[in-house]
């Protein structure tokens, strides 16, 4: 089981590291987020974590990680990072910006305590389009997106004082799992 795991993580480690799926940097990817309809999230939120890049990859068991940056009321505050692990039906792998809005600052203090969250999961990607829908105790959410250059959010209201956004940067993955995802926080 565990020489499973180290080859999927490998994979996504190689797979990533020779495509364009890499991080923008962190203005670039914000303003991919803005774009994409998120302005006003970015003007009432207390504060957000900004994921340039998670890379994501699995066969049968699977995982997923990527380091971020927290910022509050639009000023950077600490270093965080997001790994996941799941099992289920999946192969293949991807790359995927993220975003978390804190909504209030007991959200924020919530987030950086670094509590998991669970969740189950069902994704199709191929190249840079995705097809999404997740259930998990923040709450539930559905997404679509052509890629990084012409993606487009729908409106989705807070849960328990979070919302979390996706863009697909490419791939090709299939996915029905179950899993849990960590996010780790340091302050600057």
């Amino acid at each position: 089981m565990k020489i499973i795991l180290r080859i999927v993580l490998l994979s996504t480690i190689l797979s990533l590291a020779f495509s364009s799926a890499w991080a923008d940097e962190y203005s670039d990817t914000k303003k991919m987020f803005e774009d994409s309809g998120l302005s006003n999230m970015f003007a009432s939120s207390y504060g957000y974590a900004l994921f340039p890049t998670i890379g994501k990859a699995g066969f049968v068991i699977g995982g997923a990680y990527g380091k971020g940056r927290v910022y509050v009321q639009d000023k950077y505050y600490g270093d965080t990072a997001m790994t996941q692990a799941t099992i289920g039906f999946q192969i293949g792998g991807s790359g995927f910006s993220q975003i978390v809005f804190f909504q209030d600052k007991r959200a924020f203090a919530e987030f950086i305590t670094g509590n998991f969250e669970f969740g189950a999961d069902v994704e199709a990607v191929a190249l840079t389009a995705s097809v999404g829908a997740s259930a998990n105790t923040g709450g539930s959410s559905a997404t679509v997106s052509g890629g990084k250059n012409n993606a487009k959010i729908g409106e989705s209201g807070y849960n328990k004082g979070m919302a979390t956004f996706t863009i697909t940067k490419g791939g090709l993955m299939y996915e029905a799992s179950v899993g849990g995802q960590k996010f780790s926080y340091i302050k600057r």
